[in-house]
């Protein structure tokens, strides 16, 4: 087994996020980059019109729009973000994303540790 926090990506050298994850036709292609308990980091693309329909998190989900155009609804609240502009979705809020071109980006979303109570 791996100690390995952060995979798939190669490491001490530059990298261009965009890259890492390829556009596929109708679909919305991830790459789960880190997992742990705390936090999550995952690359996406979405083919134009694909989208997440609205859900919650755990945690707070920071968007960092890569390339194309996305429409996020958070709560009811809607706004688009393009190249290089980040969102943040707060955790326990619903949100949801639409692809209004073919859109990447890197999600963040990072969790509250969880705590065992001392007797």
């Amino acid at each position: 087994m791996s100690d390995e926090l952060i995979k798939k990506i190669d490491k001490s050298c530059a990298v261009v996020m965009g890259d890492l994850v390829s556009y596929a036709p109708n679909q919305v292609v991830s790459r789960t980059l880190a997992a742990t308990p705390g936090v999550v980091i995952t690359l996406f693309a979405f083919d134009e019109g694909e989208e997440i329909s609205a859900h919650t998190a755990p945690g707070d989900a920071l968007v960092q729009v890569l390339d194309g155009r996305v429409k996020i609804d958070i709560d009811g609240v809607i706004l688009e973000a393009g190249n290089g502009e980040s969102v943040v979705m707060p955790r326990d809020v619903p949100h949801a994303l639409y692809a209004l071109t073919p859109f990447k980006m890197l999600l963040t979303v990072v969790k509250k540790p969880k705590t065992i109570g001392v007797l």
